[in-house]
């Protein structure tokens, strides 16, 4: 049930109240004119013992007459009509009530602050600049920083100019490329360098229209967390291989037996 606010109901008491005052002075005027006989009363002597002036009188009449016959006329669509053995029954519909079986208005029952929503909705949106496009700036130069001091410190030089005559045994890929020399050795070229590989890249690029959901943790993106996972470590592990247990003739090797055969 709606509550009603507290100074609405002080109001409606305090206009009961004074009703029920002015009814009762109502009555206590009309007893005398009430215990004579009708027959010995005029108009005008009624009119000036209830002290009300006689055209007042006839437009109050004149009201009263025509809100009846507004109510019948309204209340004439809404009847129900039966046709059955050609009796009609009418029904007129009670007026609405409000709680309690009050009449009120609907902003007198509603509280002011029910129908407003001051609540802010969560945004997971930015704008690409400034802060996409600031973030990647500032991750650029602290790339680009760090790759400036490493090469200060790192020496890092080329080999001797390669010799046609002295092919180094064993003679391996860069280390980003040792995975794809490792699958060389197990399978086809043709599985080796495009169906596995290709396969591998359109598993990625279709993973995030696979799994759509936005949120950022990983127990809510078990499908591409999984996929990501499976593809580094099978990787890792091909480059592993392929750099310490990979000797001469690009044959297994375990490194604590035959050394290390491999170069930055």
């Amino acid at each position: 049930m709606t509550e009603i606010p507290e100074h609405l109901l002080k109001r409606a008491q305090e206009a009961r109240d004074r009703a029920a005052a002015k009814g009762a002075e109502t009555a206590a005027a009309d007893a005398p004119a009430a215990a004579a006989p009708a027959e010995d009363v005029s108009p005008e002597a009624a009119a000036a013992a209830s002290k009300i002036p006689p055209h007042l009188l006839e437009r109050a009449k004149a009201a009263r007459a025509k809100s009846a016959s507004t109510a019948v006329e309204s209340a004439a669509p809404a009847a129900a009509v039966a046709t059955a053995g050609g009796a009609v029954a009418t029904a007129t519909a009670p007026p609405p009530t409000g709680p309690g079986g009050h009449t009120q208005r609907l902003l007198t029952v509603v509280k002011s602050g029910s129908i407003q929503d001051v609540k802010a909705m969560p945004v997971d949106k930015v704008h690409v600049w400034p802060h996409l496009l600031v973030v990647e700036f500032v991750a650029a130069l602290a790339v680009t920083a760090f790759t400036l001091i490493f090469s200060i410190f790192v020496n890092a030089p080329l080999l001797e100019l390669a010799d046609f005559n002295a092919t180094p045994n064993p003679s391996k890929a860069p280390w980003y490329f040792l995975g794809l020399q490792e699958l060389l050795t197990m399978f086809h070229p043709m599985v080796a360098g495009v169906t596995l590989p290709g396969f591998a890249l359109i598993l990625l690029i279709l993973a995030p229209y696979i799994d759509k959901n936005p949120s950022n943790k990983p127990e809510k993106r078990k499908f591409a967390i999984s996929l990501m996972t499976v593809h580094l470590m099978f990787w890792t592990v091909l480059v592993m291989i392929g750099s310490f247990f990979r000797g001469p003739g690009f044959n297994f090797v375990f490194p604590w037996e035959a050394g290390l055969f491999f170069e930055l």
